[in-house]
């Protein structure tokens, strides 16, 4: 790798009643692709903004080139080379790729008040073309694909000349095509001498991509190391603290009556024919690529969603869910895999939040009953371990995998009796994966039913008793965790078309 262009040094900031970083150390070298992974509330977030000029630290340093240099604000931090793509991208959907490339920044004639759209589009293709996208810089944004969103909103970092750009859970929205292509650009940027910080929840990402890794761990440094030389197992271990001899920490129930059956679903153009079995006391595995069905399946079977044909059966009876308030009545729970947006509202309170499915129950004429409410939101808490100082704090601010407890907790609180679990642990830490992995084994040890759609294999296997893979809106394979051919080889021969064998 090359020099050390970017230090922190010895960096702490306080908020009240937190310590966000504490004596935190850091250094990035050109050329080089540095990890930097951690629990929720581990301090990433705030060194990030540190790094980009949101947040000037209480104490420490940072030095460029070993000059110490001060960020007064993110304008600064640009200056000296910095750019950042976050979670939650900054392009304008109605303007096209040029527009969004040189924003702020857009390029006039020489000698003229008039703008050069002729060499910012030429830019805009040849920046574009470098980076692995062949696209036509006038196209509208809204036209394009969230990945190449990403690729424009590293294309400006580029632009602007950093020598360093964090990217900030960069494949979380991402398909599996799309993460190719932004690894693809992670190592053309490398070629350009240009230094990555990548901050990721997926552990494979960290040893696909990243030449070294740091952990963080309570705003502290835990530990920096070449990927080349760290183990999964020293890396959740630097992370929790403690060993963490099964990630999975499955129970297999003992499978009773039936629950749900599904019989020849079908919707035109999304999924067809879709017929299976789920019972109570297991968990039922729904696995296959991005854009397989899987959500579109479970968004009908709940009522979200339209189908043409069909039919639903809850323990043997024929039922009719045309909406989703028909399915809450027939005690299905359905975790969606956008909890910020379809699972919570973000501007209402934790308490609020976890008795969103049973308000209707709760009133009394005009009122609510918020004795109730806060009974039962006490003993989501102690149950599900919500890390929580008051119920009365927004949802937002709570970090990704006590929020994820909230719509647990949420449907919980309706008595469901079916449980369909969409991407129950993306986007939040190893720890907290766990902690939900807990929370769906007691619900099957309670004789629930648990259908869990995921696209991480190794959490499919880890954490099912049966797997259905589907493809292309079809079932193409089932397989029972005692079948030898319950491993993550014969279920993505599946997903890609071949048979479960």
């Amino acid at each position: 790798m090359g020099d050390v262009i970017f230090e922190l040094k010895n960096i702490s900031k306080y908020f009240p009643g937190v310590v966000a970083l504490n004596d935190m150390s850091f250094e990035i070298r050109a050329g080089e692709v540095h990890g930097l992974i951690g629990e929720n509330g581990a301090g990433k977030s705030t060194l990030i903004k540190v790094l980009t000029g949101v947040n000037k630290p209480d104490k420490g340093h940072i030095l460029i080139d070993g000059v110490e240099t001060v960020f007064h604000n993110p304008a600064v931090a640009m200056e000296h080379g910095v750019g950042c793509v976050y979670q939650e991208l900054n392009i304008v959907p109605f303007l096209n790729v040029t527009d969004n490339l040189f924003i702020g920044d857009l390029k006039k004639k020489k000698n003229s008040i008039l703008l050069d759209y002729k060499a910012m589009n030429i830019k805009a293709k040849e920046l574009m073309s470098e980076m692995g996208v062949d696209l036509d810089p006038l196209a509208e944004c809204s036209t394009l694909s969230i990945g190449v969103w990403q690729t424009i909103e590293i294309g400006k970092s580029v632009l602007h000349n950093s020598r360093l750009i964090i990217m900030d859970e960069p494949t979380s929205s991402l398909s599996e095509k799309e993460t190719v292509q932004l690894m693809q650009t992670i190592k053309k940027l490398k070629e350009k001498n240009i230094a990555i910080v990548f901050v990721s929840h997926k552990l494979e990402e960290i040893f696909d991509i990243c030449d070294v890794v740091t952990v963080m761990r309570d705003g502290k440094h835990v530990s920096t190391t070449p990927v080349a030389d760290m183990t999964k197992d020293k890396l959740i271990s630097d992370m929790v603290g403690r060993s963490l001899e099964n990630l999975y920490p499955k129970i297999h129930s003992k499978r009773t009556d039936e629950f749900l059956r599904v019989e020849n679903f079908s919707s035109i153009g999304v999924f067809k024919n879709i017929s299976f079995t789920a019972y109570a006391g297991e968990v039922l595995g729904f696995g296959g690529l991005v854009g397989a069905g899987r959500t579109e399946v479970f968004r009908a079977v709940f009522g979200a969603d339209l189908h043409d044909e069909g039919s639903i059966y809850i323990k043997g009876k024929k039922v009719y869910i045309k909406q989703p308030q028909d399915a809450i009545k027939n005690r299905i729970a359905f975790l969606t895999e956008d909890r910020k947006i379809e699972g919570l509202i973000q501007e209402a309170s934790i308490l609020n939040n976890l008795n969103l499915a049973t308000i209707d129950a709760d009133r009394k004429i005009l009122f609510l009953d918020q004795k109730n409410q806060k009974i039962r939101a006490d003993k989501n808490v102690k149950d599900l371990q919500i890390k929580v100082s008051d119920l009365n704090h927004n949802v937002a601010t709570l970090s990704g995998g006590n929020q994820q407890k909230v719509v647990i907790g949420k449907w919980v609180n309706t008595d469901a009796e079916i449980y369909i679990f969409d991407e129950p642990t993306r986007g939040i830490d190893v720890k907290a994966k766990i902690e939900v992995y807990n929370i769906i084994n007691k619900l099957t040890e309670a004789g629930k039913c648990v259908i869990m759609i995921s696209s991480e294999l190794p959490e499919l296997i880890g954490m099912s008793d049966r797997v259905i893979v589907m493809r292309g809106g079809e079932i193409k394979g089932e397989v029972d965790y005692q079948s030898e051919y319950f491993n993550q080889e014969s279920i993505m021969k599946a997903a890609w078309g071949g048979t479960i064998e």
